[in-house]
């Protein structure tokens, strides 16, 4: 008789799962690492033209790293369904994050931003919109029970929360620089950091939809 035990195949969607959450570690990791955490060093030459709005830069800059770092564990399905009370509250300190990075962004934007160019502001208060939009709906669709709308919400949060990380990707890559000054490059790389991402996901949700 054949007492050995066969270990069941890892399901392909696993493997996909932890590829992103890995990916997703990695890259938001370097962010953090080289363009985050120095600000908090609190120098002035860090901060540049940014020092007379230090607190509000300070204030996007956490909430955001708190929505970046925690939002993995609220897409860790073994963690979300073994400890559901915790999700809960990691759920309402992403929210919070969000919140206080984006009131922080606005104040950026009508200020140091207006003071680049309008199209940076415009730009800043587009993804803040964005940021603020998606995150209330997945609030909202929690608060209804309506829970795969509310992970569905979750995730073009989450999208839009990496869009800085994209940006200053984007920003850091070679050919960027070959385009033009920032003022006439900036506004558009922060709109692709989020509204590409966002329509990449709009499509991989709508494939997953039965019929599809």
């Amino acid at each position: 008789m054949n007492n050995k035990t066969t270990l069941a195949p890892i399901p392909f969607k696993t493997w996909v799962t932890w590829l992103g959450i890995a990916f997703l570690v990695i890259f938001a990791g370097q962010f953090i690492l080289n363009d985050a955490l120095p600000y908090f060093g609190m120098q002035e030459s860090v901060f540049g033209r940014f020092w007379s709005m230090k607190w509000p830069l300070i204030g996007h800059i956490s909430g955001g790293l708190i929505a970046l770092v925690l939002g993995p564990f609220q897409f860790w399905p073994a963690f979300r369904n073994k400890y559901l009370h915790i999700h809960r509250k990691l759920g309402m300190a992403y929210i919070s994050g969000i919140l206080i990075a984006v009131i922080s962004s606005i104040a950026l934007s009508l200020t140091t931003g207006l003071a680049i160019h309008w199209t940076w502001s415009m730009a800043l208060i587009g993804l803040a919109t964005a940021w603020f939009g998606t995150t209330g709906m997945a609030f909202r669709f929690i608060l209804l029970r309506r829970i795969q709308l509310h992970k569905e919400w979750m995730i073009r949060s989450y999208v839009v929360t990496f869009a800085f990380v994209f940006f200053r990707w984007l920003t850091s890559q070679a050919f960027y620089h070959e385009l033009g000054t920032f003022t006439e490059t900036g506004p558009t790389a922060i709109w692709l950091s989020w509204a590409v991402p966002l329509f990449i996901t709009e499509i991989v949700l709508a494939w997953n939809k039965r019929g599809i």
